[in-house]
């Protein structure tokens, strides 16, 4: 080999070295390439499923680990955080007549073991239960059964005998708040109350992990609750009803109707009770109507001087006699009148405010309409539309003609005594930023005139029994004979004591409602609220208002002295 060939032998080895060279370090390129593309496109995917589960919220499917940890439905709560409605698990009793197969269902008798049943839960219907167990049809004995009593289930000896595990609805307050609460059916959706109303939002996985504050406090709610209780037995009474009201939210605090129903367990008997009075069945309220007209003749301006003296006698009009149930005297002015509740002068006072005025004050107050709250039985007031007669107008002045809910009474003197704004109870706990405007129904003088003779009445007249010391309660009595058959029946009447306190700076309207209340010793043989539900308001003041911020100070008081010397120092319903 010549030098030539030599040269040219090295020259082209470099050459094949420098081409091996250049493919392997391109490779290399692209491989690196390829794994920052790979990257690329990751990190593109995870940010786009990122930005996809946070608009779609798909985070939470069906399967995922996330959900399984959640309770089927969230919790309720009362404004305090206390556990009103809270899903638990639980075991059920299941009868599985196939569980040992051939036909075979059970080792013992149906009769043995309905009796051993029965001795775990001596609820039971045990001939009800043998001929179930003997017909070896399966489906649930029990749906909440405590582990105690499922281990004694299982001592039993019955493999047809099962106990599940599930997730149970529970109520620790038991039949507290039930009218409020409503409960939850075998289907697992709401029923009649909040549990009806918040339905979608507790069964919600993206919202079931946080609890529904409502309104209620259980503190006033079981004063209330009990207060209506003792009154209702104490004078026979078929039911009650009652609402406390916070004036200037329209939240309400505690909600009551008795009798009540077991959430915790719905049978026949609970079932007749979820009708709730306050916001459902709708009564002639009676003389609690009389300060609301008052307050609309003030506002119009056709009741000035409270000195001014009315006919109190009997008088025809359109061609019946108006009267009250006994002989007040020759003439009244407008707070004797409230005092001793007098429907002949509220007829004259409606007479100089006229039919539209009343009407326009009641329908301003929303009383031509269903009550306005959450829940969802609500009952249609009584209310005649077109032009009022006078006669209609001055029987309604007085509370008899118009049929409303305990509720719209409740809304009407919240509006009332809180500087005359209208606002719509809410059973939602609300933030300070969440309080409605409301709108304006009374001038704030009219409202700070009707504290004055809501409290004058508390102090001289058929109020008194509900006068709790330290506490400024005014309100007013109402008690009015039942429709029955086209007519009334005087030997049934509907007893209210519509309130608020303390009058000095309204805050709390409270009312309490007795339903067909007999005369009975602890009454004086009395079936008028004066006698039976102003009571039940004097008893659960002191209960309630320390719990909510009202302390009692014999110190403070509404000033009446332009009031007292228009009034006798006593007076009655």
């Amino acid at each position: 080999m010549n030098a030539l060939t030599f040269s040219t032998a090295i020259y082209s080895g470099r050459v094949q070295l420098v081409t091996i060279r250049q493919r392997s370090l391109t490779v290399a390129r692209l491989r690196v390439l390829l794994v920052a593309a790979s990257f690329a496109l990751l990190a593109t995917m995870a940010v786009l499923r990122i930005g996809y589960l946070g608009l779609t919220d798909a985070a939470h499917s069906a399967t995922s680990f996330e959900e399984a940890l959640l309770p089927p439905r969230g919790e309720i709560t009362d404004r305090n955080g206390q556990p009103l409605a809270r899903a638990f698990p639980a075991f059920a009793l299941w009868y599985n007549p196939d569980a040992l197969g051939g036909g075979t269902a059970l080792v013992k008798s149906p009769k043995e073991v309905a009796l051993e049943l029965k001795a775990i839960f001596p609820d039971i219907d045990e001939f009800e239960l043998t001929e179930r167990l003997a017909k070896g049809k399966a489906g649930y004995l029990r749906r909440r059964v405590l582990p105690e009593d499922a281990n004694r289930v299982q001592a039993i000896g019955e493999l047809a005998l099962e106990l599940p595990q599930e997730t149970d609805r529970y109520y620790p307050q038991g039949s507290m708040g039930a009218h409020v609460l409503g409960y939850v059916g075998a289907d697992g959706h709401g029923r009649v109350g909040m549990e009806a109303v918040l339905d979608k939002q507790l069964r919600d996985p993206a919202t079931r992990m946080h609890s529904v504050p409502l309104s209620i406090d259980v503190r006033v709610q079981g004063a209330l609750e009990d207060e209506l209780t003792r009154g209702m037995r104490a004078t026979n009474a078929q039911g009650s009803a009652g609402i406390v009201l916070d004036v200037d939210t329209g939240e309400v605090l505690a909600l009551a109707s008795l009798p009540e129903f077991d959430p915790n367990r719905i049978d026949e008997a609970g079932a007749r009770n979820m009708f709730n009075r306050v916001t459902n069945q709708v009564y002639e309220l009676g003389s609690t109507f009389k300060p609301l007209t008052v307050a609309s003749a003030i506002d119009a301006g056709t009741v000035t001087d409270l000195s001014r003296r009315y006919s109190a006698l009997p008088f025809r009009q359109s061609g019946f006699t108006l009267k009250d149930s006994h002989d007040l005297g020759a003439s009244l002015n407008v707070p004797e009148m409230l005092i001793h509740s007098s429907n002949v002068v509220t007829a004259h006072v409606v007479s100089d405010l006229g039919p539209a005025r009343l009407k326009k004050t009641l329908a301003d107050l929303h009383m031509n309409d269903r009550p306005e709250i959450e829940l969802p039985a609500k009952g249609f007031p009584i209310w005649h539309s077109g032009e009022w007669p006078i006669l209609r107008a001055m029987t309604v002045g007085y509370g008899h003609g118009i049929a409303v809910t305990p509720l719209h009474l409740a809304n009407a003197y919240a509006a009332m005594v809180n500087g005359g704004i209208y606002r719509p109870a809410t059973l939602r706990k609300l933030a300070p930023g969440d309080v409605p405007a409301g709108r304006r129904v009374f001038k704030a003088s009219t409202s700070a005139r009707m504290n004055q003779l809501l409290r004058m009445i508390a102090v001289y007249g058929t109020g008194r029994k509900a006068n709790a010391p330290g506490f400024r309660v005014g309100g007013k009595t109402g008690s009015a004979d039942k429709p029955s058959g086209g007519g009334y029946n005087h030997s049934s009447v509907v007893a209210t004591f519509a309130a608020a306190f303390p009058m000095d700076r309204p805050r709390y309207v409270v009312i309490a409602m007795l339903d067909d209340p007999k005369g009975t010793v602890a009454s004086s043989f009395q079936r008028t609220a004066a006698w039976n539900a102003a009571p039940v308001v004097g008893r659960l003041v002191p209960r309630i208002g320390p719990v909510l911020g009202v302390v009692p100070d014999s110190t403070r008081d509404v000033d009446l002295t332009d009031l007292a010397p228009l009034v006798p120092k006593g007076g009655g319903e």
